[in-house]
This record gives C-alpha cells, structure tokens and sequence, in this order.
C-alpha cells in the first residue's frame, strides 16, 4: 500500500479476546506498521510488545490508537503528545475530552472511532 500509516497502539496486549490485539493483526493485515505499547509483556501479530513505562522515543507516527480507558490516560499525555502523530483515535471507551482538547492545542487530529471499523471501510 502506497500510503502505510505506521501506528501506535497504547494499550496493546497479547489476549486474543481483546480489541487491541484485533487491532494489531488487522493493522497488519492491511499492511500498516505497527508499534505495540502495553505495561504487559509478550507479542501481538509477530511484534513485540513495548513497556509504555518507558515512554521509548518513536519516529514517524502517523496514527495512535487509543486502547486505555480515560482514567487510565492521564499520565501518558505528554508522551502520546511527544509523538506527533497526525492523529489520535479514541476507540469506543476511550473517549477524553481532556486529552482531544490537548489534541487540537497541538494540532493533533482527535478522532472518535473504531480503528477495525476504519480499516474494513476504508477510511483509516
């Protein structure tokens, strides 16, 4: 695909019951690099998983996709701001408004959707 979108998963995990591991493999799938993020250990769709607790500098993000509940969002906001990623969707559950008004401040599309509903119509 000519326009791959490399994307940040926050919140990404190795159980197959999850919508987060869904995500990773559709990703993939639809030829989109993926950089998993979770505070777990293990893989998804043949990638690693990399600890967030470390907040690991990342280059060229186009998309984060969002897989932590708001509560849970709040002391990753600088780091998902320091990607400078074109944009952030909010799947189902995550929304913030907090963190999407931090968005626009930095000129970082917010977009509540579904990341699986995005690729299959494809407007990701």
């Amino acid at each position: 695909m000519s326009n791959r979108k490399k994307t940040a998963i926050i919140g990404a995990t190795p159980n197959p019951a999850r919508y987060a591991y869904l995500a990773a493999h559709m990703l993939t799938e639809y030829g989109h690099p993926i950089v998993p993020l979770s505070i777990k250990q293990g893989s998804v769709a043949d990638v690693e998983l990399i600890d967030l607790r470390k907040k690991p500098p990342l280059d060229d993000v186009d998309t984060v996709t969002l897989y932590l509940s708001p509560q849970r969002q709040a002391e990753w906001y600088d780091y998902l701001l320091s990607l400078q990623p074109q944009r952030i969707i909010f799947n189902p559950g995550t929304e913030n408004s907090e963190l999407k008004q931090l968005c626009l401040e930095h000129n970082i599309q917010p977009i509540n959707a579904c990341t699986l509903v995005m690729l299959r119509s494809g407007t990701y």
